[in-house]
């Protein structure tokens, strides 16, 4: 067995579905996967944006936009029919695509939480369950299929900000994560998860724009995510590098879930 750079953590020849891909993290990975021979289909509910990013992707390889609003079972069996119409197997699923709500906990909307959870735990499993005839076809422990879920580190620490939803959602995407490992690791399927830190995102544009200057000096690497970070770790959990991994939540966030960097800690009089 070869045990070359270019043979483990190859990924050309796959085939991959990126759900939220037409911006911020999921584009990384889609970015990352078409440059890499990668065929790739990119989900987002906005169409325009879904084919202006299959577009712009698609000069470095293949990328294929199929908008399609993955909260709903209306939505997602659409998606679905018209991935079974042009494949009949699915190599990687990247569940990236999510939401968040901040609201102080007093004022918390019941809608804002049931959206959170039904967008960032309930699609994911739904969407996995109706996609895992694809991802098993041809399948085996020798040569896993690969489910890979987008988390967060606030899924691992407890935030500052009030995004009470938003954490415990991606709590339980690691959870469901770790279960599904283990009950489909031997029929061929190796699940993980990056729960990332500060990445630029529609999500965290705000944050970025207020506190950037704060967040990068916490963080112990000083600096906030960038493409080639998710990209790099979103290829390894794809590639034959991985394939005795499983069931594992990977923190992709500089050191900041483990604590907040002090530039003055170690400065001497």
């Amino acid at each position: 067995m070869s045990l070359t750079l270019t043979d483990l953590f190859s990924v050309n020849g796959k085939v991959a579905i990126v759900t939220g891909g037409s911006r911020g993290i999921g584009r990384m990975i889609a970015k990352g996967y078409v440059e890499n021979g990668v065929k790739t289909y990119i989900s987002a509910r906005k169409a325009e944006a879904c084919e202006e990013t299959a577009k712009e992707l698609s000069c470095s390889g293949e990328c294929i936009a199929f908008p399609a609003d993955l909260s709903t079972k209306e939505g997602r069996d659409n998606f679905i029919q018209r991935i079974r119409e042009r494949e009949d197997k699915i190599d990687i699923l990247v569940n990236n695509a999510g939401a968040a709500w901040g609201a102080p906990f007093e004022d918390y909307p019941d809608d804002g939480y049931d959206k959170v959870m039904n967008i960032n735990v309930k699609a994911i499993f739904s969407l996995t369950r109706d996609l895992m005839p694809l991802l098993l076809k041809n399948a085996s422990t020798e040569n896993p299929s690969r489910v890979i879920n987008i988390g967060s580190i606030d899924g691992l620490r407890v935030s500052s900000t009030d995004n009470f939803a938003y954490g415990a959602s991606k709590a339980a995407v690691h959870f469901l994560t770790k279960n599904l490992a283990v009950r489909m690791g031997p029929k061929g399927l190796n699940v993980n998860a990056i729960a990332p830190g500060p990445f630029e995102s529609q999500m965290m544009s705000h944050m970025l724009k207020t506190y950037r200057d704060k967040i990068e000096s916490e963080n112990p690497l000083g600096r906030i995510g960038n493409p080639q970070d998710m990209a790099g770790l979103a290829i390894f959990l794809a590639s034959d590098a991985s394939k005795y991994m499983t069931g594992q939540v990977i923190a992709l966030d500089g050191g900041r879930a483990l604590g907040t960097s002090s530039n003055k800690a170690f400065d001497s009089d």
